[in-house]
């Protein structure tokens, strides 16, 4: 027994002799934009090319459409099951009658619609609300479906004095209100990621897309803080409850769904869409299933840059329950998503029952009852 506890100790001792040869290299770095290792994890995989379903995207943006060849545009969108797509870009006024003629041209009024803009920068102007109505009703008469607002429309522009016109303006009232009667739904876009207006350091998890974009970094009062520019923006839903709202980006709370929540609540005229946030829900597929669950009827499919590429990564969120998957923007998301695995009845309203609900004049034909 002497003899085995005698060797024992003795194994010991070289054992931790050769762990302190074993020294951890510090001279050793890894940039935390070079780390993104292949998973070497191994479960069903589903990749997907085409939704499950036709669906709507009422977040896009085509700048020339008024002489593009839209056939190309076309063919894309069938080998996404795409629809319609929802040009948020419509310009109002001649550019919009432009576009108009062109889809007519091609034979696409089924397959394409159009937001309008307008101009608030000259609201001080005597004759600009009177103008800018009038524009509404004639976008409308060349087909449009309803109005977009920038984040620049609340954010960046600025009245004759330098002083920011917030997008809660009293002036801007009889915009929506306007909308309101025309029936056309108002899909607007106020503020950016709350990440944004934090500090730019190591706890900032936005910090990849910061250093990549700088141009997206604001201090906490550019041009004020984010709570308020979001405040001026709920402002206006709840002031004009009989206008159609779609918010933008999920409202910059996909972050945080239990917010939204209580803001659908609040706001029935509210509605959402997932346009670039698809990264925040695919990191939360129980919460995030949960939230399509409970306000199926408040969600719209959307998705901002038109670039085909990119749509099959949502559809696999949406539709699969794949695990741990890559999203196609590191600087937006350096984790990876997890499938909702959405049931059909829940996809149907968001590719596009609610979006035909809200939005007038579009072609109901192409899609499943």
């Amino acid at each position: 027994m002497k003899k085995m506890n005698t060797l024992f100790a003795f194994i010991l001792f070289a054992l931790s002799l050769n762990a302190q040869d074993l020294k951890v290299d510090t001279s050793m770095r890894m940039d935390f934009e070079v780390y993104d290792p292949p998973s070497t994890l191994v479960v069903p995989e589903h990749p997907l090319t085409r939704a499950k379903f036709p669906f709507i995207d009422v977040h896009s943006h085509h700048w020339r459409m008024a002489d593009q060849d839209l056939t190309v545009l076309i063919r894309q969108m069938d080998s996404l099951n795409m629809g319609i797509v929802v040009n948020l870009s419509g310009r109002g006024g001649a550019a919009l009658k432009a576009m108009s003629d062109n889809i007519k041209k091609y034979g696409y009024q089924g397959r394409i619609a159009l937001f309008t803009n307008i101009e608030i920068r000259s609201i001080e102007e005597a004759d600009w609300l009177e103008n800018t109505i009038k524009q509404l009703e004639y976008d409308v008469q060349n087909g449009a479906v309803g109005l977009k607002i920038y984040k620049s429309q609340g954010m960046d522009h600025k009245d004759s004095s330098g002083r920011r016109i917030t997008i809660d303006d009293p002036r801007l009232d009889p915009v929506w209100e306007k909308c309101g009667q025309l029936g056309i739904p108002v899909l607007i876009h106020s503020g950016d990621p709350k990440s944004f207006w934090d500090p730019f350091d190591a706890n900032n998890e936005r910090w990849l897309e910061l250093k990549t974009h700088p141009q997206r970094k604001r201090s906490h009062d550019d041009p004020a803080p984010w709570e308020q520019i979001l405040a001026e923006q709920h402002n206006i839903f709840k002031k004009h409850p009989k206008t159609i709202f779609i918010n933008a980006h999920m409202g910059w709370f996909p972050n945080d769904l239990q917010h939204l929540g209580r803001i659908l609540d609040d706001m029935p005229n509210v509605y959402v869409e997932i346009g670039a946030v698809i990264a925040e829900l695919g990191r939360q597929p129980r919460a995030a299933r949960q939230f399509f669950e409970k306000y199926q009827d408040r969600v719209l499919f959307g998705k901002d840059a038109y670039h085909p590429e990119e749509y099959p990564t949502y559809f696999r969120v949406l539709e699969t329950a794949d695990e741990y998957f890559p999203y196609y923007k590191r600087y937006h998301a350096f984790w990876r998503m997890y499938g909702l695995e959405l049931p059909d009845n829940i996809l149907k309203k968001l590719y596009y029952k609610n979006a035909l609900k809200i939005i007038p004049g579009l072609d109901k034909s192409q899609f499943p009852r």
